[in-house]
């Protein structure tokens, strides 16, 4: 048999789909059929950088008849980084090979993905088309677009024979176009047996996976440093190096982070692991690492998610935990290690599941597929066979199965503490009630001191233009200062790597805060806000809080320039110098604190009670944590950028307080200096 099979991914920039490709090709080359490779390729070169972000492609030997279709390009989708042909070369490039190869059939991985996919469906001719569906996302807005606006659920009927990778798979295939899905899971090569390693020594963990969000590496990071406490143990992790991971390390200790290697360096080291660790967040429709565990007798933990689920038979053969749960992970963990007998028996179940996965069967499966596809032919009448032509009526010649809306997969979220009670509840309520109420009460004093009448009389009197313009620049800056802080939070040791936005929202929010209530609670209610939006908000909110204060820092530079600036230019000030100064060693104490507090506080060993150990070692982690924050000043790149923006921001607050004076008519008797005297008065103030 002469079989094409299609790869819409680049061959130089490898995923799970194509190192599926390369061994089913190597399988059907075994049994004596002829199997081509068609997909995207990407030379080493400066270009291919700069298309993909930043990364370089791997050099990888070509097999034998590989037919390349151009370039690709970087794009963000389901929570990782895919690289897509996306230009008319590659359309081109495979409908003259298909014209010209004499295929029996046409195997299309991911035959929703654009653009190569999406044309092969259509300009196929006659070929039989098989397709395999390797993603899992319950998206309905991007799957929708792609189904219904693009057409993808026509493109779909194309197809004679579907295959899901798992039913993870066939639940988004099914709930987005419909059809009839067979599941034949990805291969495995079969390691050979080896002897389970016992006796006194380290516990080894190993994690393969690229340092993305959804791979849940800091989670794994976090259980692994509440393990580290109570058991010997390490962590290798194969695909993501340090430099990816130094944001989200709070200690390296056991760590070894290898970052990209070969393939046969990554077998090497899952058959040299104790346990496998799969902490997924979601997005994962089948998980072939884990089957590469079993091949190499090793249990694995794995998040309790969709299509992990389809392979680990929870405490068989590894142990499924609530996703994003480090706790959890800790203790499954701190489970395994202590459990000899149970790892041991869970590594002989893994390699005795992992012969379902075996490529001679898997491939097995495939080409009865492919015979099946063949074996369809074509529609008997003229208008079936125009139906089929136009993706109307499915190719396969079965009762049409339609798209349908289908329970999720995903495990109903359980609430991390309690229900809260009515009385906590009605407490929480009236303290915001009073708070606002307050906040009310003092702004009607101010009005009443000040006076209506004068107030509006400054605003008629004033030039509305110009008012307008000051308060563009004041937005401007908070934005900036927005920036700035996410270029602090950036290289903080976060759960996530913080996202614009979270910064962004927790700016505004801080903002719009002080401007209603004493300006102070904005800045405990930022933190609060971004330490919630990047996950265990308990742990990340000293990290949060020290980015604020790395801010501050900037902040009090900024004050410095203000200050030098009034003082040499404005004469008002004259004899009142030590007042203003005086004000602003609160912040400078508070800072200093911060900086010294790790040496100023005991260690818990010279605590008498457990109790008090246990809150003297608390503290001082939290102070650690805390101190975390102000790792931008470790990175030159990173604090030039947060200094540049916020000086920046200050610059901008600046000209918007001058702008505010000349539309007040105040410009003549207070000038840029005033403006200076006007923007430090209201910080030290706050």
């Amino acid at each position: 048999m002469r079989i094409a099979l299609l790869s819409p991914y680049s061959w130089t920039y490898p995923g799970g789909v194509t190192r599926h490709i390369e061994a089913l090709a190597c399988e059907l080359t075994a049994e004596g059929h002829e199997a081509r490779i068609l997909s995207p390729f990407d030379p080493d070169d400066a270009r291919s950088v700069r298309l993909h972000r930043g990364a370089r492609p791997q050099q990888r030997e070509l097999p034998d008849g590989f037919v390349a279709l151009g370039r690709t390009v970087g794009v963000a989708a389901n929570g990782a980084m895919s690289n897509m042909a996306l230009t008319p070369h590659a359309v081109h490039a495979l409908r003259a090979e298909l014209r010209s190869g004499s295929y029996d059939v046409l195997h299309i991985h991911e035959p929703v993905v654009p653009v190569v996919s999406w044309d092969a469906l259509c300009s196929a001719g006659e070929l039989a088309l098989v397709g395999t569906f390797h993603t899992y996302s319950e998206n309905a807005l991007t799957n929708g677009i792609a189904a219904v606006g693009l057409g993808g659920r026509r493109r779909m009927n194309r197809l004679h024979a579907r295959i899901a990778v798992s039913e993870a798979a066939a639940w988004t295939a099914r709930r987005f176009y419909g059809g009839r899905y067979r599941i034949v899971p990805n291969g495995v090569q079969l390691q050979p047996p080896r002897e389970q390693p016992r006796g006194e020594r380290p516990l080894r963990i190993v994690f393969v996976g690229q340092a993305v969000e959804r791979k849940g590496l800091p989670i794994l990071l976090r259980a692994f440093e509440a393990l580290r406490d109570q058991v010997a143990a390490t962590l290798t992790l194969v695909g993501a190096g340090h430099e990816e991971i130094a944001h989200m390390l709070l200690d390296g200790r056991g760590v070894l982070a290898l970052g990209k290697v070969s393939e046969e360096r990554k077998l090497a080291e899952l058959a040299t692991a104790d346990v496998v660790c799969a902490p997924s967040l979601h997005g994962e429709s089948f998980g072939m690492v884990l089957t590469e565990a079993f091949a190499a007798s090793a249990p694995v933990i794995a998040s309790d998610i969709p299509g992990y689920r389809d392979v680990v038979r929870d405490g068989i053969d590894g142990l499924l935990v609530t996703p994003g749960d480090a706790l959890a992970l800790a203790e499954a963990l701190r489970r395994l290690a202590l459990d000899e007998p149970s790892r041991v028996r869970m590594a002989c179940a893994a390699r005795e599941r992992a012969e379902r996965f075996a490529w001679p069967a898997v491939a097995a499966e495939v080409l009865d597929c492919y015979e099946q596809a063949i074996a369809t032919g074509a529609p008997a009448k003229r208008l079936s066979a125009v139906a089929v032509r136009y993706g109307l009526a499915p190719a396969d010649l079965k009762p049409r199965i339609p798209a349908e809306r289908l329970p999720s997969l995903q495990p109903p979220v359980r609430p991390a503490q309690p229900p809260e009670g009515r009385a906590p509840r009605a407490l929480r309520r009236g303290a915001l009630t009073l708070s606002c109420l307050g906040g009310l009460a003092l702004a009607l004093l101010a009005l009443r001191h000040i006076g209506v009448e004068r107030i509006v009389t400054s605003l008629l009197a004033s030039k509305p233009g110009l008012l307008a313009a000051g308060l563009a620049l004041m937005c401007a800056s908070m934005f900036a200062r927005a920036i700035a802080w996410h270029a602090i939070l950036a290289v903080a040791p976060t759960w996530r790597r913080a996202k614009r936005r979270d910064a962004m929202q927790g700016t505004f929010i801080g903002v719009l805060m002080s401007a209603t209530l004493p300006a102070r609670l904005g800045e405990p209610s930022r933190a609060l806000i971004v330490a919630r939006r990047l996950g265990r908000a308990r742990e990340t909110l000293p990290v949060v809080l020290g980015t604020m204060v790395s801010q501050t820092l900037l902040n009090l530079l900024a004050l410095s320039l203000l200050g030098v600036t009034m003082f040499s230019s404005f004469d008002p000030l004259d004899g009142h110098h030590s007042a203003l100064l005086a004000a602003t060693f609160a912040p400078l104490a508070v800072l200093a604190l911060v900086l010294l507090a790790p040496l100023i506080v005991p260690r818990a060993s010279i605590a008498r009670s457990q109790q008090n150990q246990e809150l003297i070692g608390a503290l001082r982690r939290a102070l650690a944590r805390l101190r975390d924050g102000l790792r931008v000043f470790r990175d030159p790149r990173q604090a030039a950028l947060a200094t540049g923006i916020q000086l920046g921001a200050w610059a901008l607050q600046w000209m918007s307080c001058w702008l505010l004076l000349m539309a007040l008519g105040l410009d003549a008797r207070a000038g840029v200096a005033g403006a200076a005297a006007v923007l430090f008065a209201v910080n030290v103030t706050a």
